[in-house]
């Protein structure tokens, strides 16, 4: 990923064996102490300050990591924030429902106050990372995951390694336009997927939550049934220009959302089916996401041991 350090590495990741995760949230910060072979040995959850200032979250985050970590066993430390980063994994260029986070090098300040190598990623790119290493995608070189939540994320992993671009800002799959015509989205797109695939979005759609509809749809409510699988046609939609272009051998799906999965499951593929040409889609396998909302803190770890291993040699 191109991820560089001006820190001094003393020992090779053996001589430590463990890294720390750390997903940074509006109202929580969650971190984990892993090994090598993606064990969590440990974990823990704070509140994130409020106001969630750059220097107060940087406090809370080094005094965790004391407390998680109080005989620096771990030897690097990723972090997913929630919004976008530079190409090198070291500046957070804004971090979503945080004040005052423009441009910030959380890396730089990590470093500097831990003394051992930092990175940082987009949150959803964390979360396809930690699918890819130790969930629904580990079995794949090549997938993408799509988050399903107050908005819609996405990650790509290409050949084993997440694909951010040359400017670090690839794998906005949310973002693409669906419908030209469509709602306007905060991104100035219109139409986005996310404006069809959020919470949100079927909120407006619907005038009620995705467990309400799901309950409904469970019970046999004609409406809820239709709505899913309308939900899982404009997914599917979507998800057909994603394969032409990536042709992944597996779509990771996550968030909340994602607890109706049977309930749009096979809409989805009904659609990919009548878009996609056999030669794009052979093997294809579309699955649920398996870490739930320890996704972004494994991915994290994942970002971590790459780091290392990289800046190592």
């Amino acid at each position: 990923m191109g991820i560089e350090t001006n820190v001094k590495k003393t020992a090779h990741p053996q001589a430590f064996g463990q890294v720390l995760g750390i997903d940074l949230g509006g109202s929580a910060i969650k971190l984990g102490r892993f090994n090598q072979d993606g064990s969590c040995l440990q974990s823990l959850t704070v509140p994130t300050p409020q106001p969630a200032t750059p220097d107060a979250v940087l406090l809370a985050m080094v005094d965790a990591i004391a407390q998680i970590d109080p005989n620096q066993q771990a030897g690097a430390i990723g972090v997913g924030t929630p919004g976008p980063t530079d190409a090198t994994g070291r500046i957070a260029r804004v971090a979503i429902n945080l004040p005052g986070w423009h441009d910030v090098p959380l890396a730089d300040w990590l470093e500097a106050k831990t003394g051992r190598p930092a990175a940082i990623a987009n949150d959803a790119n964390c979360a396809g990372l930690g699918e890819a290493w130790l969930g629904a995608g580990r079995w794949y070189r090549n997938l993408i995951l799509l988050t399903l939540g107050t908005g819609v994320g996405g990650a790509v992993i290409l050949d084993g390694r997440l694909f951010t671009g040359h400017h670090g800002a690839a794998g906005e799959l949310g973002l693409i336009t669906l419908n030209p015509d469509g709602p306007p989205c905060n991104s100035g797109n219109r139409g986005s997927l996310e404006q069809y695939a959020s919470v949100q979005a079927i909120r407006r759609r619907t005038g009620s939550e995705p467990d309400r509809l799901s309950a409904l749809a469970a019970a046999g409510d004609a409406t809820a049934i239709a709505f899913w699988q309308d939900y899982g046609r404009d997914l599917g939609a979507g998800l057909a220009s994603l394969i032409y272009v990536l042709t992944p051998e597996a779509i990771v799906i996550g968030g909340g959302v994602s607890a109706s999965a049977d309930l749009f499951f096979p809409a989805i593929q009904t659609e990919i089916e009548q878009r996609v040409l056999p030669s794009s889609r052979a093997g294809l396998q579309l699955l649920r996401a398996e870490l739930g909302n320890r996704a972004g803190m494994v991915g994290a770890a994942r970002l971590a041991w790459q780091l290392w291993l990289e800046s190592t040699g």
